[in-house]
């Protein structure tokens, strides 16, 4: 998998930078089809922001925002919402295959 990081407004310690890639790499076991993220670190006034882009196969991207004081922990919780949207869409999309498989094979 791909993963680009951009800081914006600020410089990023080498193992900030190391451990995003390594977060945003494992969540390739949530869904195979993750192809390629983006995460962009942004600094302002008094906040720390942190995005994600995930680029699945076939899919709309999805994406997730995280706001606070620290990046560490900025990206602590961006990471548990991407594992949560994850999680969910593919549970929504066996679900919904299982739905019709059982459908099909239930006795009347």
């Amino acid at each position: 998998m791909n993963v680009r990081i951009v800081a914006r407004h600020s410089d990023l310690p080498e193992d900030l930078r190391a451990r995003a890639e390594g977060l945003i790499a494992k969540l390739t076991k949530y869904d195979p089809r993750l192809t390629r993220a983006e995460v962009v670190f942004d600094e302002e006034k008094r906040s720390k922001k942190v995005e994600a882009i995930l680029h699945l196969d076939r899919v709309d991207p999805i994406v997730a925002h995280a706001e606070g004081d620290d990046y560490r922990s900025v990206l602590d919780r961006l990471v548990n919402r991407l594992q949560r949207q994850l999680r969910d869409g593919r549970a929504r999309a066996t679900d919904h295959q299982a739905d019709k498989f059982f459908e099909a094979t239930a006795p009347e």
